[in-house]
């Protein structure tokens, strides 16, 4: 077909565009061949006519389908052209939020300026192990193809990053050793990459700085060697640097800085250790502030500064040298600030004394006046004579300049000689894979040397690049027979020798360098005199002779010749580095030693890899005492042979391409500016691959997906049963051009453009038969519509009709109705209007004349009140009238008589004052006197009468002159009162005056206090008012609070039940975690048990050579095996050695909660080992005591010696039966008991102490019975025998024998000897049992105390706190309390009830071994037995008469008994032909009969072996699921029988009557079964494991890639790379594969009889894997984000639904650790358009964190043109919808997640005694009991 063909109306097209680039438009009508003008329609709705080339007549770049548009790889675009290119990255990059594409083999990374959550473990995980083209595109997918084909090829890997400055290359290979440290199968060599990770601190403080694109630009290349072992595990690293800047050390242009360390440097001036370095602020030295900006925004240099010191301290310079560094560093600073001053114009000078040149000379331990000489001086030598010679100004500058390049470019080598020091190994290398971080294609306003060097490597790098694509294209077409011809494809291979060849530009560059007076401008004359005319790609401006242009393969690039000749001599003066090597600071001449002594030992070839020796990166003139040839190499030469060597490095690797785009120069987030990214497109290559690919075959299509996909264009008689003639057939009639196609051995190879043409075609077909069925399905809607209609409007019209004629009919009758009814109705209308107004009108005349009447009357009463009212009103007036006259009379008189009186008053004042007035007091005293003397004549008269009658005339007159007297005393007093009351009257008028004044005062105040005290009433009523208010306020809001409070108690109650119900929960959820926790530290300790064995096995086989071939192992596997894993939890003395073995030899990193948790284990069991060790000592003194006390005793008679050795004998072996049980006894009741239940004193403790006590007491009455009886037969013998002993025993014997009496006194004596001496030990038990009590109780004293304490901070933190926080704080606080109660008096209750039974069972043991020591010795023991045989513990077994469910063996016969029943035992023979958990039941039998025995070595000794055994056959077989799931059932069996038999109540409710005859008597083995549930938790994470690694491989392609439902989803286009098809091809799994693989694993889990809950939590495990790689791959891939594919995985999780409804497991919870699968499902189906379906996507998908939603939305993609895409508005709707849900921000699943497992009690119906042991297990060496 013709491209021209392609160019119909509607079909879209790229046009150029100045500001976008490429602009899309649409054609408005179709193209015919000879059309000069295009008609187009641009998006923005405009028209517009597109002028054709007249010479070319190009048509416009057609656009791809929008199915195509966002693909992973560039190359699976049917157009493949820049347009296609730019505008596929910037869909997938701005819409999809996707920075990784590829383009064939190369990796294009946009660089976001933000930080993605996709670099986090879980998705190094979720890469590793995949095929490059089945996930996106990612960097960790390249790093992984690396590994791989460096493992599966045997062969070096290189991964080139290249970009251009802050395109993101540093953090791409950062990512890329992360990467390669996570999957290289050894965590304890990851610190390897954190060293390399190290290194970035200093070798950006030292080779980055700010340049006006980037804050931190790296102005150096390098290429770091990542080595690994034979197993592929990383050991070491090297580092190799190319073409340092050191032109920045001296200059900078506008905006930019130097290298960052200077800046650093300068901000940590002020510490101590700086001081003497002499620094200040980056502006005052030259070298830091030409650019004029010396702060980069958000950046400390002080701590970046800390940062490079830590760095260098983890990397080994230690902190003189770090020192040392520092002061190069500042004195190239202040050398920078040397100034030079001009004598004349061929010589200068320095100052004198000065000052930066000496701080200078301090810091580098130089000679002043030697170094000042040289700055100004350069010696010359010719073949005769040595001239010294003076420079100019100018020249001492540029040699100062010079010198402090030379010194920084010698420092920067020499640190990375220590960093590769660092990083270096010692272990042999195998093979490595090498990081290229280097700079990409540059071009700027001004180019020089650098950007020359960086663009002749960039020449160098995409001439290898071409190749290697060249030749994959090639081998491509050879493997698939596809015929080969030869595609063109740029070769700069001219442009590389126009650099290099001989008389290229560097060869006459070096040649101008060796001149004596060559200048730029005369090599600029020589290259244009060599070059110009001569070569098509060297070419000279036109308005320039300094300058030349060279047109390099991405781009012409114009070169400034200024300053060539200088950066590439790099001169230096020798007598200078003379001066610099003498010094005395020791660490400046090592920096000029020979090149030989500071290359970095890692370079050498002794690790037997490609030999690559580290040529440093710029190399300057370093060799002072070597030849002037040799010592004159010039940068570019070095800078050659450096590039030359990389590239044999490079060809001697298979390559890796990432390229990083800078999409935007502001660094904005996820902005892409088109301009910049095709320049960045163009220059590293992308485009040319793009270019290559198109020009052969770059679509190719594997028979089974092109049949797949166009099957719609096929007719079914072109079907054939082989696809390929199929294929052929259908392609010859659809493309009649056979060279559009080629038909490969498994793929068919289009041009380009010709799947748009299938795609077109097959989008036809579609269409047509779209339209054809929409067309019938619309016939048929619309006609049975209209038949549903015409039958509805027959029925209507009938039922209407009917309606109408009854409607009609009714109305007839209600007419006829209606006139009788308004007859009757009106007459009765007209009487009852005439009876109203009748009765109306009577009504009115009465009321009417009523009220006439009550009008006069009214009139008539009111004229009579009238007058009686005018009556007494004038009688009132009139009252009135003469009451206020008569006051105003009485006032008048009142205030004349006030005059008058004032009047009066003023003449008496005046009198007073007068003689007058006296005199006329005198005679008012006159007239007194003569009224008085009239009286006294009248008095006399009346005395003389007196006198007459009294006849006594004298006595008269003498009373009557007394009388006289007196009264003239009377009167002269009676003057005095008058002086006095005169004076009176004026101080009373005085007083009447001052109280007028108070009077009026008073009327003033009381006015004042009256109007206060009408204000005041006024307020307190108003007051009062407001109270009341305020009073009905505060009762309303009493009201409403008491309401509030009902309220809020209420919901506090509802919300502490809602609290409790959650904490509940919440505590449910902790025990979980607390449980997963565990399991992984078992997990953890198992693994470390396997590393230290494997290391154990590495060091006995270190002889043997390894095979070669890659292996690799995943990290997380662990071994079950360990020969000391419950030794841990019992406290035994003797297992204490093998424990402490390990840390001596284990070397691995532990984890440090388990190894604390180990660490405080053993100081327990070291410290009951002592208290042990302790107790025995003691007893052994008492015993030494005893015996030396016995022996100081005179020997009396041989029946005492012979009764204390008996009572010794039998002391020591009582002593030894019994101490363990009763140190066991004192510490459960001391000890484990609960403290308030058991604690010395309680209630339970003294009864079972008292039980104790009595049984002792008991049995050591017995004991002297039976020792006296014993002596007393002894003696008996005694007489018998010859008297062969001592004289005085001899003696003593016969007068006991003589004397029977007083024998039995002596045997009374001796007992009650014995008597005394058991008192005394009781005595002494019971001190020592009264002191540990008195400790305890000031135990709980202290105890009490504390929680006392507690207790008071708490109360006064809440009453701290505000009231509802407080009822709150006490509520929580009280539940808190109650529920640590609760759970400690259950804990109490069952450790007093395994108390009580243990003491019962002790005390059961007691009463037997006593009753049997009874009849054994006063029956059955004769006297010979008792002196010939020692006295031992007697046990003697009891004879059942039938068979007790126990196995008796011997102890030899252990070894033999794990190999048969474990060790060789074959589960698939046992599961099938024998019962359930058979090698479980036959263990617990033996170990019931090593119980019965009492025989504690054998009961340990037999768990031992089988825990060990058990680990060995799954170390052996783990990878086995049938030997794991067999083992895993029968150690749950084991646990169960270990509870069931364990004697305990909560056990024994479940057991029969027979069963429980047969719990454990002897031993309590609570801790052995929690070592067995130890062990079966890590047989059931191996078990998870195990199935993981079966089920992993089919998950994804029966789930995901799997077609179930045939001809739902079609396949889309793939580019070069392989990609995984979602057709099933012969090999692949699908989902009938894994629901097969679930049935056998369901049916061995049964076979084998494991518990049903167990089988439950592994269903759910495994649905929880298949869920979580499932949903991990779908975020991962975008061609599996679709409609179909969202069907096809609904249908897939019906299926597994549908397996779990067979199975009975509904309610394991599997099917819930699917729902983020299925809501991701959902989520690819449901309407992704409007605001509604935003929030129900939100509502739905509650399973799926935000991260994960947003990134399947920007994955959908649709597989038909029929679909449609989702908005990027859309996508921020459902971001800002979910914005507050608080989620987890990471991407994917944890799929190595394994939920905590617990095991359940499951108690055994089977009877044991009923049991038989098979003859094919060959145990015929055990016995039933």
């Amino acid at each position: 077909m013709a491209a021209s063909e392609l160019y119909t109306k509607f079909a879209r097209v790229w046009i150029p565009d100045p500001e976008e680039v490429w602009k899309s438009a649409e054609l408005l009508k179709d193209y015919k061949p000879g059309d000069k003008v295009l008609l187009l329609h641009l998006e923005e709705g405009k028209d517009l006519e597109y002028r054709l080339d007249p010479k070319t007549k190009e048509l416009p770049h057609l656009r791809n389908p929008d199915i195509l548009v966002g693909e992973n790889d560039l190359t699976a675009l049917s157009y493949l052209h820049e347009p296609a290119v730019l505008h596929n990255l910037r869909v997938r990059f701005i819409d999809s939020k996707l920075i990784y594409t590829y383009c064939g083999i190369v990796l294009v990374a946009i660089n976001p300026y933000e930080q993605l959550p996709i670099y986090g473990e879980d998705i190094i995980n979720a890469y590793s192990g995949q095929n490059m083209g089945d996930m996106d595109p990612h960097i960790f997918a390249v790093a992984e193809e690396a590994y791989k084909q460096m493992a599966r090829d045997e062969r070096n890997q290189s991964i080139i990053v290249s970009g251009e400055s802050g395109a993101g290359k540093t953090v791409s290979a950062k990512y890329a050793m992360r990467y390669f440290a996570t999957v290289s199968g050894s965590a304890s060599e990851a610190n390897v990459e954190e060293k390399v990770l190290a290194s970035n601190p200093i070798m950006e403080s030292i080779g980055n700085a700010k340049t006006t694109r980037n804050d931190n630009s790296s102005r150096f290349g390098k290429y770091i060697e990542i080595g690994f072992d034979k197993r592929y595990r990383i050991i070491g690293a090297n580092m190799r640097t190319y073409l340092l800047e050191k032109s920045r050390v001296v200059f900078q242009a506008e905006e930019e800085r130097n290298y960052h360390i200077f800046y650093q440097l300068c901000a940590s001036a002020n510490l101590p250790e700086f001081k003497m370095l002499r620094l200040g602020n980056a502006n005052n030295f030259h070298y830091t502030k030409q650019g004029g900006s010396p702060v980069i925004e958000g950046v400390d240099d002080t701590k970046e500064m800390a940062h490079t010191r830590q760095a260098c301290t983890l990397l080994g310079i230690s902190e003189s040298y770090q020192m040392g560094i520092f002061r190069i560093l500042a004195g190239i600073l202040h050398l920078g600030n040397v100034a030079f001053t001009s004598r004349d114009s061929d010589s200068c000078t320095i100052p004198p004394k000065h000052e930066p040149l000496s701080i200078f000379c301090d810091l580098m331990g130089v000679d002043y006046e030697e170094m000042c000489h040289w700055l100004c001086h350069r010696k010359l030598a010719t073949t005769t004579e040595t001239y010294i010679k003076p420079i100019s100004k100018l020249q001492a500058t540029n040699a100062r300049d010079a010198l402090a390049k030379h010194i920084y470019a010698k420092l920067f080598n020499w640190i990375v000689d220590h960093v590769n020091q660092a990083l270096h190994s010692a272990v042999k290398q195998h093979s490595f894979i090498g990081v290229l971080d280097i700079y990409g294609f540059e071009t700027f306003e001004i180019n020089s040397f650098e950007q020359f060097c960086i663009n002749y490597a960039n020449e160098k790098l995409q001439q290898q690049f071409n190749m290697h694509v060249f030749k994959l294209e090639q081998e491509e077409y050879m493997k698939e027979q596809i015929p080969w011809t030869l595609i063109d494809f740029y070769d700069n291979q001219p442009c590389i020798n126009l650099i290099e060849s001989k008389l290229g530009i560097l060869d006459l560059l070096d040649e101008e360098c060796k001149m004596p007076k060559g200048t730029d401008d005369t090599w600029a004359q020589k290259l244009y005199n060599t070059h110009l005319n001569k070569c098509a790609l060297f070419e000279k401006p036109r308005l320039s002779n300094k300058a030349f242009i060279i047109q390099h393969f991405a781009d012409k690039v114009e070169y400034q010749c200024e300053g060539f000749l200088e950066k590439n001599k790099d001169t230096v003066f020798e007598e200078q580095i003379k001066v610099l090597k003498s010094s005395k600071f020791k660490m400046l001449p090592e920096l000029f030693q020979d090149d030989e002594k500071a290359i970095s030992p890692t370079s050498a070839t002794s690790s037997g890899r490609t030999p690559l020796t580290r040529t440093p990166a710029k190399l300057t003139k370093g060799r002072p005492g070597q030849t002037a040839k040799e010592h004159k190499k010039t940068v570019g030469h070095q800078f050659r042979n450096s590039l030359h060597l990389l590239m044999e490095t490079l060809n001697a690797t298979t390559p890796h391409y990432v390229r990083c785009i800078k999409p935007n120069d502001f660094k904005f987030p996820f902005t892409f500016d088109e301009k910049r990214a095709v320049q960045q497109l163009r220059a590293c290559g992308v485009l040319e691959t793009i270019r290559i690919s198109a020009a052969g075959f770059p679509s190719r299509w594997t028979y089974q997906e092109f049949f797949s996909r166009y099957r719609v264009l096929m007719k079914q008689k072109d079907v054939l049963s082989d696809r390929k003639q199929t294929c052929k057939n259908v392609l010859e009639k659809l493309i009649a051009d056979k060279d559009k196609y080629q038909f490969g051995k498994t793929k068919i190879f289009f041009r380009a453009g010709q799947v748009a043409y299938l795609e077109k075609l097959r989008a036809d077909k579609l269409r047509a038969a779209c339209i054809r069925i929409q067309k019938t399905i619309r016939g048929w809607l619309l006609r049975k519509k209209y038949l549903r209609m015409r039958k509805a409007a027959i029925i209507v019209q009938r039922y209407v009709r009917g309606y109408q004629a009854r409607c009609y009919a009714k109305f007839l009758r209600r007419t006829k109705a209606a006139t009788i009814i308004q007859k009757y109705w009106r007459m009765y209308i007209v009487r009852r209007r005439y009876k109203i107004k009748r009765m109306a009108t009577i009504v009115l005349q009465s009321y009417l004349r009523g009220y006439l009447a009550r009008n006069r009357y009214r009139k008539m009463l009111r004229e009579h009140k009238a007058v009686i009212i005018q009556k007494w009103v004038r009688g009132w007036l009139a009252r009135t009238y003469y009451r206020r006259s008569m006051h105003a009379i009485i006032y008048l008189q009142c205030c004349f008589r006030r005059m008058m009186a004032k009047r009066e008053l003023k003449k008496l004042k005046i009198e007073a004052r007068s003689v007058e007035r006296y005199k006329k007091l005198h005679i008012g005293m006159e007239n007194k006197i003569m009224q008085l003397q009239r009286k006294v004549d009248e008095q006399n008269k009346d005395y003389k009468c007196l006198m007459e009658k009294l006849t006594n005339l004298e006595g008269i007159y003498t009373s009557e002159t007394e009388k006289l007297r007196s009264d003239l005393e009377r009167l002269q007093l009676s003057e005095e009162e008058a002086k006095i009351a005169t004076g009176r009257v004026l101080s009373l008028q005085e007083e009447i005056a001052k109280l007028r004044k108070d009077l009026e005062q008073t009327q003033s105040e009381k006015k004042s206090i009256e109007e206060r005290a009408d204000r005041y009433k006024q307020e307190t009523e108003q007051l009062v008012s407001n109270l009341k208010e305020e009073n009905t306020l505060l009762k309303q809001e009493k009201e409403a609070l008491n309401h509030l409070i009902v309220e809020q108690a209420k919901e506090m109650t509802e919300t502490m039940e809602k609290k409790l119900v959650e904490e509940t929960k919440q505590l449910e959820l902790d025990l979980n975690d607390e449980r997963l926790r565990y399991q992984n530290l078992l997990n953890e300790f198992s693994r470390l048990e396997e590393r230290y064995d494997d290391l154990k096995e590495e060091m006995t086989l270190m002889v043997n050579v390894p095979k070669p071939g890659h292996k690799r192992t995943d990290s997380t596997h662990s071994s079950n095996e360990s020969e000391y894993t419950f030794s841990s939890e019992i406290a035994e003395t003797e297992d204490m050695p093998l424990r402490t073995e390990e840390p001596s030899e284990k070397k691995v990193p532990l984890d440090m909660s388990l190894f604390l948790k180990l660490q405080k284990r053993v100081t327990e069991l070291e410290q009951e080992k002592q208290v042990m060790q302790d107790e025995l000592d003691r007893k052994e003194e008492q015993v030494l005591r005893s015996k030396a006390k016995e022996e100081e005793r005179p020997q009396i008679r041989g029946a005492e010696l012979e009764y204390e050795s008996l009572k010794r004998q039998e002391l020591e072996s009582e002593n030894k039966k019994l101490k363990n049980e009763l140190n066991e006894l004192r510490k459960a009741l001391s000890e484990k008991s609960a403290p308030e239940v058991t604690a010395p004193g309680a209630p339970a403790y003294r009864v079972l102490m008292e039980q104790l006590t009595s049984v002792s007491e008991e049995l050591d009455v017995r004991k002297e019975e039976v020792l006296i009886l014993r002596s007393q037969l002894v003696s008996q013998k005694e007489a018998i025998q010859p008297k062969n002993t001592m004289t005085d025993s001899t003696i003593l014997l016969e007068d006991v024998q003589k004397m029977k009496d007083k024998g039995e006194i002596a045997q009374a004596y001796i007992g009650l000897k014995e008597t005394n001496r058991l008192l005394e030990s009781q005595l002494q038990s019971q001190k020592r049992s009264h002191e540990n009590e008195a400790e305890a109780l000031r135990g709980e004293i202290q105890s009490l105390k504390e929680e006392n304490n507690r207790q008071q901070q708490l109360l006064a933190q809440n009453l701290q706190l505000p009231p509802e926080a407080r009822i709150e704080a006490s509520l929580q606080h009280e539940i808190t309390r109650l529920t640590n109660e609760n759970l400690d008096l259950m804990e109490q209750l069952e450790k007093q009830d395994k108390t009580v039974r243990k003491l019962k069972k002790q005390l059961k043991v007691f009463a037997k071994k006593i009753g049997e020591l009874e009849v054994g010795q006063m029956e059955n023991i004769s006297p010979g037995q008792i002196i010939d045989e020692p006295i031992r513990p007697v046990n003697i077994p009891r004879k059942e008469k039938d068979f007790q469910g126990m196995l008796e063996y011997k102890k030899e016969d252990e070894q033999k008994l794990v190999k048969n029943l474990i060790l060789e035992l074959k589960p698939r023979g046992v599961a099938v032909n024998l019962i359930p958990g058979l090698p479980a039941y036959i263990l617990f039998m033996c170990v019931r009969h090593a119980d019965y025995l009492n025989d504690d070595q054998k009961v340990r000794s037999l768990l031992t072996s089988t825990i060990n055994s058990i680990k060995k056959v799954l170390k052996k077989r783990g990878d086995d699921f049938e030997t794991v799931s067999f083992w895993l059932s029968n150690t749950c069996r084991f646990l169960h029988c270990l509870k069931q038999y364990s004697g305990e109540e909560g056990f024994m409710k479940h057991n029969t009557s027979r069963q429980n005859e047969h719990c454990l008597t002897n031993f309590d083995l609570a801790e052995y079964r929690q070592v067995l549930s130890d062990l079966a938790i890590q047989i059931y994470q191996q078990l998870v494991r195990v199935l993981e690694n079966i089920l992993q491989p089919m998950i994804v392609s029966g789930m995901l890639e799997h077609e179930t439902i045939q001809g739902v989803s079609g396949v889309k286009p793939t580019g070069l790379r392989k990609r995984t098809s979602s057709i099933a091809d012969e090999g692949t799994y699908t989902l009938d594969s894994i629901l097969r693989q679930l049935n056998s694993f369901h049916s061995v889990m049964c076979q084998h009889g494991m518990d049903p809950e167990l089988i439950k939590q592994v269903v759910k495990q495994m649905f929880y894997i298949v869920g979580a790689i499932t949903l991990n791959n779908l975020l991962l891939r975008k061609d599996m984000c679709s409609w179909s594919k969202g069907m096809q995985i609904r249908y897939n999780v019906s299926q597994l639904e549908e397996w779990l409804r067979d199975k009975n497991l509904m309610n394991s919870g599997a099917k819930e650790t699917l729902e983020p699968l299925i809501q991701a499902a959902q989520l690819l189906q449901v309407k992704k358009k409007t605001d509604d379906d935003a929030e129900a996507i939100c509502s739905m998908c509650s399973a799926l964190t935000t991260a994960q939603i947003v990134k399947v939305l920007n994955l959908y993609t649709p597989v038909n043109e029929f679909e449609e895409r989702v908005s990027v508005a859309f996508i921020r709707t459902i971001q800002m919808r979910l914005r507050d849900r608080k989620d987890s921000p990471q991407l994917l699943m944890d799929a190595k997640h394994i939920f905590p497992v617990t095991f359940p009690f499951n108690p055994s119906s089977l009877a044991l005694e009923t049991i038989q042991i098979p003859a094919s297990l060959g145990l015929g060496f055990i016995s039933r009991v």
